[in-house]
């Protein structure tokens, strides 16, 4: 661990820490525009502060929009020392402020979740997530600094460029998105490299769902141990949670700096350990720009506190089962793209790559076709057929497969596109 005196923390003790900074997150929310005279000051005597929270309104991304750049920022102009934004693809960005203190909070938090992932001091970490507003190359970055690796710092793309770069500077870790992994796998096969030869020991994956069967991929074709590490621009970036190597079974959240909630997203009403549901995080120690029961989006549910094989006292959460947004809807069949994908890669001759294509028929009916890569060499008769009853069967969905060769579906150089909504002729990238 890197910080054992918080991150193996008695729960009780835990508990009260949490109690501590929910009252002194009252009062700063006083200091934001957005906050002001929204929430009681009476709460800061209150001595249930978490119990307090169900009492309390949700902050939504909308929210953040409207009161787009400095609604929410709770501190004056010459504190903030960093910015970061989303890309504003479905609407107005988000703006993102950091003081000293957040970022120093934001360093020690990613350099957690590499140690959990397997870095240690005096690594070399091949960090290939995008540099600039979004937050995931700058914060792996400032995590291994802060952690005291060497960072390889070459953001996306130019795939035969990095294996290159991983055959000669021999990182140990990897950071980037489980799409771009697989990229890097395929170009070491294209250039005829052997990635059981190579340094990497461990990946540090995140910014888009995935699943376990992508998981298995990744880790057989590059020869690591993958882990899953969550976080979102709005509450600090990368490093809100992450899979310790030892069990990679839940992902632990620094409970000491985001209080979490998981909600049924129509209701708002809480959900039972083990129920699937809405994530929202309160910040417990951010300045800049302290946020109140943030609505996520993600879909997760928390574990149990059963006691991990690391040591880590935090609660963990699920992996994201997908988007409260990206849920798609055809023909009255609900479905996420997750599940779609953890059927096509239950077959050994499909490759990761995939799409599904939403269109409207002559009379008005959605269509689903989901395109999907194949593996090099021989292709099974009939495989598409046994795809498409595969999904119906499991899914209950009547989806057109088409099998496409190697290479045909497009390679984004940020996050895997996995919808096309050509109904209303726009792109949807889960998140």
């Amino acid at each position: 661990m890197f910080q054992p005196e918080w991150e193996a923390l008695p729960r009780g003790d835990l508990n009260h820490l949490q109690d501590e900074r929910l009252r002194r997150l009252w009062e700063r929310l006083g200091a934001s525009p957005f906050y002001r005279g929204a929430v009681p000051r009476s709460l800061a005597a209150r001595a249930d502060p978490r119990a307090a929270l169900a009492d309390l309104p949700f902050t939504t991304k909308a929210d953040l929009r409207d009161a787009y750049p400095w609604g929410f920022v709770a501190v004056p102009a010459g504190a903030v020392r960093r910015l970061h934004a989303s890309s504003g693809t479905r609407g107005k960005p988000t703006v993102v402020a950091y003081t000293d203190g957040d970022l120093a909070v934001w360093a020690d938090v990613v350099a957690r979740a590499l140690a959990a992932a397997g870095a240690r001091p005096g690594h070399r970490l091949h960090n290939a997530y995008g540099y600039g507003l979004f937050t995931g190359g700058l914060g792996l970055h400032q995590g291994a600094d802060r952690l005291g690796m060497t960072v390889v710092p070459v953001s996306g793309g130019a795939t035969r460029r990095q294996v290159t770069l991983i055959q000669d500077l021999k990182p140990d870790g990897l950071s980037c998105t489980p799409s771009f992994a697989l990229r890097l796998a395929d170009t070491m096969a294209d250039m005829g490299v052997d990635p059981a030869h190579q340094s990497l020991a461990y990946a540090v994956l995140g910014a888009e769902p995935w699943t376990e069967a992508m998981r298995d991929r990744i880790e057989a074709r590059l020869h690591v141990k993958a882990v899953d590490i969550y976080g979102l621009s709005e509450i600090v970036g990368p490093g809100v949670a992450i899979e310790c190597q030892e069990e990679q079974h839940g992902l632990h959240i620094f409970e000491d700096h985001f209080y979490p909630e998981v909600v049924d997203p129509k209701s708002g009403v809480a959900r039972a350990p083990g129920e699937v549901g809405e994530l929202v995080l309160t910040t417990l120690s951010k300045e800049a720009m302290p946020l109140l029961r943030y609505r996520t989006g993600d879909l997760v549910s928390l574990l149990d506190r059963e006691s991990c094989r690391c040591g880590r006292t935090h609660r963990r959460m699920s992996r994201v089962a997908g988007r409260v947004d990206d849920m798609l809807i055809v023909r009255g069949v609900n479905v996420f793209p997750s599940e779609i994908e953890r059927i096509l890669l239950s077959f050994a001759t499909l490759a990761p790559e995939w799409r599904v294509v939403l269109t409207r028929s002559g009379d008005g009916l959605d269509v689903a076709t989901v395109h999907v890569e194949r593996q090099a060499g021989p292709v099974p008769e009939r495989l598409a057929a046994a795809v498409a009853g595969r999904i119906r069967a499991e899914l209950g969905l009547t989806l057109q497969v088409v099998v496409e060769s190697p290479g045909a579906l497009p390679r984004p150089e940020g996050k895997a596109v996995r919808v096309v909504d050509q109904r209303t002729r726009t792109e949807e990238a889960p998140a």
